[in-house]
């Protein structure tokens, strides 16, 4: 049997995106509770993300949002999930498939998430796109996207690195064949 059949390295994020799925169901169903928010790095150049042209120029491969207080109509799907969030005070729908999420990460518990199969890591020039500079100025604490309250950065700038602080951060690097 060919090794490129049995491509466990897939099988698991596909497994942990499972998670991702999985929170969101139950944030849909009861909210977030407590200190629970999540940051979510997609790309946006992916097939089935659907945001609007403006978000689309402004981020055109990465994008990272903040589902904490300022989040509606949050529908979780089988293969992708969709929200609203303001921009600038503009409601804005984005649709997220699960295989375009490049990072989770829920700092209030210390638990995050990155997925090497967006191919971030065979593109990455080194500047991180998110949306924390989307707001108006004196919004970013408002909106979704702005400045985490805590000052932390969101998941996805340094997790391969291997974070300083402890966090519990999942990547598969180390399990990957490097043949």
């Amino acid at each position: 049997m060919s090794e490129e059949l049995l491509r466990y390295d897939l099988m698991v994020e596909n497994a942990l995106r499972t998670v991702v799925r999985q929170a969101l169901e139950v944030t849909a169903e009861h909210g977030l509770h407590g200190e629970h928010h999540f940051y979510l790095t997609f790309r946006t150049d992916l097939p089935g993300v659907e945001i609007s042209p403006a978000l689309q120029q402004r981020y055109p491969r990465e994008m990272t949002i903040v589902l904490q207080h300022r989040f509606w109509d949050l529908i979780v799907g089988e293969d992708q999930f969709s929200v609203v969030l303001t921009f600038n005070e503009v409601p804005e729908t984005l649709v997220v498939p699960y295989a375009a999420v490049a990072a989770f990460a829920d700092p209030s518990v210390r638990f995050g998430l990155q997925f090497a199969s967006t191919s971030l890591e065979d593109e990455d020039d080194g500047e991180e796109e998110s949306a924390e500079g989307v707001p108006g100025e004196g919004e970013a604490e408002d909106l979704p996207g702005g400045a985490p309250p805590d000052g932390k950065k969101p998941a996805g700038d340094d997790a391969e690195a291997g974070r300083q602080d402890g966090e519990n951060v999942v990547t598969l690097d180390r399990f990957r064949n490097k043949t």
